[in-house]
C-alpha cells in the first residue's frame, strides 16, 4: 500500500493544552513546555492497519502518515531507519534474560539514532523555509544534524562540550558546520546557543525545543512494534540523557494502540542512565513529577551526561503510565557490560547502550525483569564511535615470529 501522506494536523502541548498550526514556525509552548505533534488517528483508522506498511521502502519514511513533512519534495534522506531486532541467546542465557533482544542503532547514517531525529527535523526546517540553526550537544546529535543540514542546504551552528568525542567534532566540521568547543557540560553549551539564538535570529534546535526531532526518533518504536509482528515485547530499555528517544517510543505505541494496530497493555519503559549523572532516576525514586539539576555530573557513558532534561517530566509520566521505572548503573558495570556483549553476541555497542545491557542484568537479579518477560535492548550507536572508551593492550610480534 502506498503512503499517503502525512496525517499531522496540529502542534499540542502536553502541559497545558494549548494548540499551535502545523504550518508556521514554533518553538517552545508560551507556558515553556514542549511542543508535540498531533494526528489525525480517527482518519488513520480508516488508512492505516497491519497490511498497510508491506512492500514500502526500508527507512524510516514507510511510516509516512504519522511522520509531520507534509510534502515529499522537502524530505531529506540518506537512508536511515529500519535498524535490527537481534536476538541476543548467549547474552540472554548468561543473564537469565533468554527472550532478549537488541535494537541495533548503531548501523544508520552518521552511526546512531540521532539520524532519525535529524532526518525528520531538517526535513521540517527545509519546509519551514528555515535557512540557520544551532544547537547545543553531547556529540552525536550535532553531527547528525550537520549532516542532515548540509544535505539540506541549510547552516548549522554547533556548540559541543571541549570532551565530546573527536570522531563527533570531525564530522561538523567535515560539513562545514560552525563549530565551537566549551570548558563544560552540555547544560553550559545550551546557554551559549540560547544567547546565539537571541543574537542572530537562529532557529533553535536544541533538544525538545523544536517539536519534530521526537518525530523521527518515534520511528524506534513503530518499528519494534513491526518487527514484532505487531505483538508488543514486556520491557524496553532506554539509555536517558535529554529523553526524546523513550518519549518518542511511548509516543508511537500510544498513536498504534489508539489507531488499534496494535493491543493489550504498552511495553514497561525503562530510562537507563549512569549514577555518575542520574536526575531521572533520582526523581523516579523520590516520586516527583520533574527532575532537579544533577551537580558535578561526569560518566563514561557521554551521551546521557545530561544534568537536567527539559522534557523531563514526559520521561517520568511514560515510565509511570506503562508501570516501568528508572535504573542507574555505574561505569564500571558500563564497561564490563560492553565488553560482555561484544564476547558474546559480537555486538559492538556504544557505552549508552552498554549501560542498558548492565541495567536489564540488574533488574533481573532484582526480579523486576522476569524469564519470561520479551526485553528489547536499544543500542543508540556504534561502538566504533567511542574509539578512547576502551584502553586495549594488544602485544607485540616480530616479523619473523611464530605464533
Amino acid at each position: 500500500m502506498a503512503a499517503t501522506g502525512s496525517l499531522a494536523e496540529a502542534l499540542v502541548c502536553p502541559r497545558c493544552g494549548e494548540t499551535y498550526s502545523i504550518g508556521e514556525v514554533h518553538q517552545l509552548c508560551e507556558c515553556g513546555s514542549p511542543l508535540l505533534v498531533r494526528y489525525d488517528l480517527e482518519k488513520a483508522k480508516d488508512t492505516l492497519n497491519r497490511n498497510s506498511f508491506h512492500g514500502r521502502g526500508a527507512n524510516l519514511w514507510r511510516y509516512r502518515e504519522l511522520l509531520p513533512v507534509q510534502d515529499d519534495r522537502n524530505i531529506v534522506t540518506l537512508g536511515e531507519g529500519y535498524t535490527p531486532l537481534l536476538p541476543l541467546e548467549r547474552a540472554g542465557k548468561k543473564s537469565g534474560i533468554p527472550h532478549l533482544y537488541l535494537k541495533d542503532e548503531g548501523i544508520i547514517p552518521t552511526g546512531t539514532f540521532k539520524a532519525r531525529g535529524a532526518a525528520v527535523g531538517v526535513s521540517r526546517a527545509k519546509e519551514l523555509g528555515i535557512r540557520r540553526l544551532a544547537m547545543p550537544t553531547n556529540g552525536n546529535a550535532g553531527a547528525a544534524w550537520s549532516v542532515y543540514g548540509a544535505r539540506a542546504g541549510i547552516e548549522v551552528t554547533i556548540v559541543m562540550p571541549e570532551d565530546a568525542p573527536k570522531i563527533t567534532r570531525n564530522e561538523c566540521a567535515a560539513t562545514g558546520a560552525k563549530l565551537y568547543l566549551v570548558r563544560g557540560l552540555i547544560s553550559d553549551c545550551g546557554k551559549i546557543v540560547g544567547a546565539g539564538v537571541k543574537a542572530h535570529g537562529w532557529f533553535d534546535a536544541s533538544t525538545l525545543k523544536e517539536p519534530y526531532r521526537i518525530e523521527g526518533k518515534k520511528t524506534m518504536g513503530l518499528e519494534i512494534a513491526e518487527q514484532f509482528r505487531w505483538q508488543l515485547p514486556d520491557v524496553i530499555l532506554y539509555p536517558t540523557g535529554g529523553g526524546v528517544g523513550i518519549i518518542g517510543i511511548w509516543k508511537a505505541l500510544k498513536e498504534l494502540k489508539e489507531i488499534g494496530i496494535v493491543e493489550g497493555p504498552l511495553p514497561r519503559l525503562v530510562a537507563v542512565q549512569a549514577e555518575g549523572c542520574a536526575p531521572i532516576v533520582r526523581a523516579y525514586q523520590e516520586g516527583k513529577k520533574e527532575s532537579v539539576f544533577f551537580e558535578n555530573s561526569k560518566t563514561v557513558a557521554f551521551g546521557i551526561n545530561v544534568p537536567k532534561a527539559l522534557g523531563d517530566f514526559l520521561v517520568l509520566q511514560a515510565i509511570a503510565e506503562t508501570g516501568g521505572c528508572a535504573k542507574a548503573v555505574s561505569d564500571e558495570q558500563i564497561l564490563a557490560a560492553l565488553g560482555e556483549l561484544a564476547r558474546e553476541e559480537g555486538a559492538f555497542v556504544c557505552p549508552e547502550g552498554a549501560a542498558i545491557y548492565a541495567a536489564a542484568k540488574a533488574l533481573r537479579e532484582e526480579g523486576w525483569i522476569r524469564e519470561q518477560d520479551k526485553v528489547v535492548l536499544l543500542n543508540t550507536g556504534a561502538g566504533i564511535k567511542y574509539p578512547d572508551t576502551l584502553n586495549v593492550s594488544v602485544p607485540y610480534l616480530e616479523k619473523d615470529a611464530a605464533l
